[in-house]
This record gives C-alpha cells, sequence and structure tokens, in this order.
C-alpha cells in the first residue's frame, strides 16, 4: 500500500530510451544511422551494471530521435541468445513504434526500407493510426513507423477503462465457471466488434 501523505511526483515528461540486447553494437550502428537515420549520440563501457550490480562488461549505446528521446543497446560479449518466448504472438504484439508526422511520411519510409532490402508490412490504416511494419535486421527487433489519423487517439481514457472492465469481467466469469478463458474472450471479441466496429493497431 502507497503511502496515502505523499503527493504523486507527476507522470513522466516523455521516453528517455528503450533498451534492448544486442550481438553486434557495429552492424546495430550501421543499421540505426544509416537507415533510421538517427545518429549515435551517446555511449557507455562499464564492467559493473551500476543498478544491479552485476559483473559483467558491456558497451552501452545511444540513437536520438527528433523528440530528444533515445533507443538504446547493450553490448555484453558472450550472452547467449534470448530464450525462445513460447508462442509466436510475443514476435508480434511486442514492437517498438515510431511516429512520424503525415501518411506520406510513412509512405516515404516504406518505399526507403523497401529500396534497403527491408521487407515491410503496411502501410496498414488501423483507424486511429496508419502504420508500416518492419523488422531490425541486425537484432529482429519489430519496428513500426506510424502516424496518427485521429489526433485524440491517446485521449480516450474513459472508454478504455470501460474496455478494462467488460475485458476483466469476462475472464473473471469464464475463470469461475472453469471455462477456456481464451475461449470465451474469442466469443466476447466477436460480439463487441459486431458493436463497436473497433480497429486495434498491433
Amino acid at each position: 500500500m502507497s503511502d496515502l501523505n505523499l503527493q504523486h511526483p507527476g507522470r513522466p515528461d516523455m521516453l528517455s530510451h528503450q533498451a534492448y540486447v544486442t550481438h553486434n553494437v557495429e552492424a546495430t550502428v550501421e543499421f540505426y544511422e544509416k537507415i533510421m537515420g538517427m545518429p549515435l549520440v551517446d555511449s557507455v563501457i562499464g564492467d559493473k551494471v551500476p543498478s544491479t550490480g552485476d559483473d559483467f562488461p558491456y558497451f552501452h549505446v545511444f540513437f536520438r530521435q527528433g523528440d530528444g528521446s533515445t533507443i538504446a543497446f547493450f553490448e555484453a560479449p558472450g550472452l547467449p541468445k534470448a530464450n525462445p518466448k513460447g508462442h509466436p504472438a510475443y514476435d508480434v504484439f511486442d514492437h517498438l513504434a515510431l511516429q512520424v508526422d503525415t501518411t506520406a511520411r510513412v509512405d516515404a519510409w516504406k518505399e526507403w526500407l523497401n529500396a534497403n532490402g527491408i521487407s515491410t508490412v503496411g502501410p496498414i490504416d488501423h483507424g486511429i493510426i496508419y502504420s508500416v511494419y518492419f523488422r531490425d535486421p541486425v537484432n529482429d527487433l519489430r519496428l513500426e513507423i506510424t502516424t496518427p489519423l485521429d489526433p485524440t487517439w491517446n485521449d480516450n481514457g474513459a472508454h478504455a477503462q470501460q474496455e478494462l472492465l467488460a475485458w476483466s469481467d469476462v475472464k473473471r466469469k469464464a475463470s469461475e465457471q472453469n471455462e477456456n478463458i481464451a475461449e470465451a474472450l474469442m466469443k466476447f471479441i466477436q460480439v463487441y466488434r459486431n458493436e463497436s466496429h473497433g480497429n486495434e493497431p498491433a
């Protein structure tokens, strides 16, 4: 339980950085600078992780976007490949979306990526955003270039809370009745889609 006498410090101002592991920092730098147009803006070399005290050497690099936020990578020699995630959905849902200001720029990104031998999916009109998807060929991260179609797409908190309650209620009832939760949710989604005609980015 949080201390109710403490005042909330306020929401974060912006994304500072999203960090991943890389097994090839040189190729990562080449991809993000030459293909993504994001300059290498800082690096850290260390032999102990400051936040945990773990002893292993690492090289930490940062690439800057237009708003000042960064994508970062750690190379630590000798790390094994990450464990399989157990279901192909992880390769779809786990992704990093980078925003541009127009659909024309999304289309231009598709052309640029394809011209550089990078396969893309889309553009896809999600109703609220317009996106093209591709993979970082060095680190196999799913990336998205997107632009808003609805200027209020991320200002619908009350609606999101209603959907959260409905989703949670289906799960709770299915669990109480020993039903398959995934099947119960699929039935719910079919009814909900017919009622709302909503689109969902992924």
